[in-house]
């Protein structure tokens, strides 16, 4: 741990270093404006909080894994972010500052990366390249889940789904792919990705091997397509399988779980909301009640405020930042559901049970057994929930399990008034930003 955080330390004082040097002084020649080094753009990937922070809130905002209070609500200064909460069809996007933004902001880093290797020529870029691959594809992933609808292999190929920026070049007009192109060049880059990233590298905060395999298990995962998310899940797994043993943490700590613990494979950072604040998200009781009294995760992941409202503190970083990392414990749960779709039940229940023991007081686990399919899943689902709560999943989940037939139905009072998210509805492909619209001419997603 120690070292990760000298690692990170250095990577940061490189690219103060270098940025102080390369953009802050004035050039004699313009052509010096670029990075045409390796150094310099692999700083550009280094510079975490630009790259890794601002991650979408949209979807862990309209997931019901959260609720607020009527005051907190009525005191959010966002009025996108209350519509977002409310599951509202238009004018979901702040004016500065919003999820799309930010998701192009953060692509274009990466395109500018991949375009400087390739005009300047740079030698032994497979590392630099493949971690700039690694991670667009998976802002692209996060984007998906955002405004496009759940991944169905019969509608794809019709379905709306991203501009594929693939150049830095903001003269290239934005149109809008069809999904099933989106998923083409999210699996593109990270299968090209694999093939030149080391299996780990000098920091966490850059992407490897086992981060494109994750992201691989993750997206194919998210399409349905189990046989792949199972074989990248337990490709990475291979190479970074490590679990936390949640006996070893300090319960009675702010935030027990550290940043750059074992089991992150990318840490990312959530975009600041109001209704995401540590004292304005709370929790339900029963989903609290969920959890055994034996399962640390209900220590570690939860206090009480002084009313007896619920409160979430299992944040992967340390500190009240929200984050939606790439971790060992997610991949645990896509190998365990991707053996259940297989009708694997027995590897099934021993991937799931090899994360839980984990998470239980010591001697106290008893290994959950499923007679039959849906038995399987049932438990994997209602467990995968309680791991990755307040991960920036939830979303994505709801989606794909409404698309094969769970029929959750979503159901919110603010102020008196109820508001109602129906399975599949068009509203689980979130609005694209109306000034968006206005600038590409591109189609706003049906409502």
């Amino acid at each position: 741990m120690k070292n990760k955080i000298v690692v990170l330390i250095l990577i940061s004082s490189l690219f103060s270093m270098t940025a102080c040097r390369e953009y802050l002084e004035e050039k004699s020649d313009t052509k010096l404006v670029t990075p045409e080094t390796l150094q310099d753009n692999q700083a550009l990937l280094d510079r975490i909080t630009n790259l890794l922070g601002d991650n979408s809130i949209s979807g862990e905002i309209s997931a019901d894994d959260l609720y607020i209070i009527d005051s907190d609500y009525n005191g959010v200064s966002y009025e996108a972010d209350k519509r977002l909460y409310t599951w509202q069809p238009d004018l979901v996007a702040r004016g500065s500052g919003n999820d799309w933004r930010s998701c192009f902001t953060r692509i274009n880093i990466c395109n500018t990366v991949l375009n400087n290797l390739e005009q300047y020529h740079i030698a032994n870029a497979d590392n630099v390249r493949g971690q700039a691959l690694a991670v667009r594809a998976s802002i692209y992933l996060e984007a998906t889940q955002i405004w496009c609808l759940a991944y169905n292999k019969n509608t794809a190929q019709n379905d709306w789904g991203l501009p594929l920026r693939l150049s830095p070049d903001v003269n290239v007009p934005s149109v809008r792919s069809t999904l099933q192109q989106t998923y083409d060049q999210i699996l593109g880059d990270l299968h090209t990705a694999v093939s030149l990233l080391p299996n780990q590298q000098i920091s966490v905060a850059r992407a490897s091997k086992s981060t494109a395999l994750g992201f691989l298990a993750r997206a194919y995962l998210y399409r349905g397509d189990y046989p792949n998310a199972l074989l990248y899940a337990n490709k990475a797994l291979a190479l970074s399988g490590q679990l936390m043993n949640f006996n070893n943490l300090n319960v009675t700590d702010s935030y027990p779980i550290k940043e750059m613990n074992v089991e992150v494979l990318l840490p990312t950072f959530i975009a600041y909301s109001p209704i995401l604040g540590t004292n304005v998200a709370k929790i339900s009781t029963s989903m609290y009640d969920s959890y055994d009294n034996n399962d640390l995760r209900k220590v570690v992941y939860f206090k009480t405020n002084a009313l007896g409202e619920i409160l979430f503190k299992g944040n992967y970083t340390g500190n009240s930042t929200r984050s939606s990392i790439l971790a060992t414990d997610e991949l645990y749960l896509i190998a365990a559901e991707s053996y259940a779709q297989l009708n694997d039940l027995d590897n099934a229940m021993v991937k799931l049970n090899q994360l839980l023991v984990q998470r239980w007081k010591t001697g106290t686990f008893i290994n959950f057994t499923a007679a039959n399919q849906a038995a399987a899943l049932d438990i994997i689902y209602r467990e995968r929930r309680k791991e990755l709560l307040f991960r920036g999943m939830r979303w994505a989940d709801l989606k794909r399990y409404n698309r094969d037939g769970r029929n959750i139905i979503l159901k919110r009072t603010v102020n008196g008034q109820t508001y109602t998210l129906p399975p599949n509805d068009l509203r689980y492909a979130i609005a694209i930003p109306e000034d968006i619209i206005k600038l590409t001419g591109m189609p706003q997603n049906p409502r």
